[in-house]
């Protein structure tokens, strides 16, 4: 389905330019900004905030992939609420409207009557993206059987928070606006495996002259036997695919993980002794796993459950199209201990957790592995085989 894959890299372009347009004027983005409900805040930080431009990030994806595949639109799921409050304290639903003068309309009321702010989101959303054939071939997968899971801007806090003059250790930032990624990740209904996948990185590089931003995206489809990805098709990425499935698969030297800063410290500890200097931090799940999926390291790997469906869906598509995958941290672990180490349980994207609610039910309980090859979570399970996560 290359026409799908198109609408999906599109739409992130898309979600793209409106991120970029809401950081543009910081007066403006402070007002932007919302606190979560409590059912609907990530326990990983004190404090979670929503912006318009995540739930307008949001809105514009499930608008343009529903509008083009109608079979898709009860399907597409994501993070956000749409439901803002402005400055006079009304509840008001966003969404992409029919046209740009609706839509305009709906958001100026979100912006106590900024029409000139109004006027550039909206202009945004509704701004049809040119995109130059992918090279994905002709793939048959039926609509019906497919969900979309969307997570508009992952690594909010580093939205908000605006970091530019970020510096990479080994390529990898470890903060800033770097960091922040619009994931689209899409999965089969039935068995919960992700498909396809889109990570555009909005803000990848900044020109230090125009001080403007400018994006990066990356996609993979992996679907029976087929098996691609962008990577695999641009030539400047030829040696970083190749040079990523050779480093060492033992820990040690040449063997690299990034990990959250809010991983437990026992895992820290023992990812510090077997790597050395081949340990890394960095915001944003998305962004982990796209450091994975770029070949950067070898492996992500977070213990804790305040990660979730449309955190990972997307870059796991990626990395099976690479031969890698997202694996279920703890249940490999318990397989492990009962004497099954050839089954490594994958994280699949349609299965609630059973009473849970508000975002928690679509937690990953167990935590992730993201790799690149198989070697590479081997070696992670023999490594934490006898810490307890």
């Amino acid at each position: 389905m290359s026409q799908l894959m198109s609408a999906l890299v599109q739409a992130s372009e898309k979600a793209a330019n409106i991120a970029r347009a809401c950081r543009q004027e910081e007066a403006l983005f402070s007002l932007l900004i919302e606190e979560k409900k409590e059912g609907e805040k990530n326990k990983k930080f004190v404090t979670d905030f929503k912006t318009l431009a995540d739930v307008l990030v949001q809105e514009v994806i499930k608008h343009d992939i529903g509008k083009q595949f109608p079979e898709l639109e009860n399907s597409i799921f994501g993070e956000e609420s749409i439901e803002f409050m402005n400055g006079l304290g009304e509840k008001i639903q966003v969404q992409v409207c029919e046209t740009e003068h609706k839509t305009t309309m709906l958001l100026s009321k979100v912006l106590d009557g900024n029409m000139a702010a109004a006027e550039a989101l909206a202009r945004t959303a509704h701004w049809d993206i040119l995109l130059s054939d992918l090279g994905t071939g002709d793939i048959d997968i039926p609509l019906e059987s497919l969900g979309v899971w969307v997570d508009p801007i992952d690594s909010t806090f580093q939205y908000i928070k605006g970091i530019s003059n970020s510096k990479p250790d080994d390529n990898i930032y470890s903060q800033g606006l770097q960091c922040v990624t619009i994931l689209i990740g899409v999965y089969n209904l039935q068995s919960g495996v992700p498909i396809m996948g889109v990570v555009n990185q909005p803000f990848a590089a900044l020109d230090p002259k125009t001080q403007r931003w400018s994006g990066q995206y990356y996609w993979g489809i992996s679907y029976g036997s087929t098996n691609i990805s962008s990577l695999q098709l641009s030539s400047e990425a030829s040696s970083t695919t190749e040079e990523s499935h050779n480093p060492s698969s033992s820990p040690g030297k040449g063997f690299s993980a990034v990990l959250s800063t809010g991983e437990t410290e026992s895992i820290k500890a023992v990812f510090q002794e077997a790597c050395g200097g081949g340990v890394h931090y960095a915001a944003g799940a998305g962004y982990k796993s796209l450091c994975v999926v770029l070949g950067l390291v070898n492996v992500y790997v977070f213990s804790e459950d305040t990660t979730f469906k449309w955190d990972c869906c997307s870059p796991h598509a990626i990395l099976r199209s690479l031969g890698g995958g997202m694996a279920d941290l703890k249940e490999c672990l318990r397989m492990r201990r009962d004497g099954k180490p050839e089954e490594r349980p994958e994280l699949v994207y349609n299965l609630p957790v059973q009473e849970a609610s508000g975002s928690d039910k679509w937690a990953n309980k167990g935590g992730l592995v993201a790799y690149r090859s198989q070697s590479h979570l081997d070696a992670v399970l023999k490594l934490l085989s006898g810490v307890t996560v």
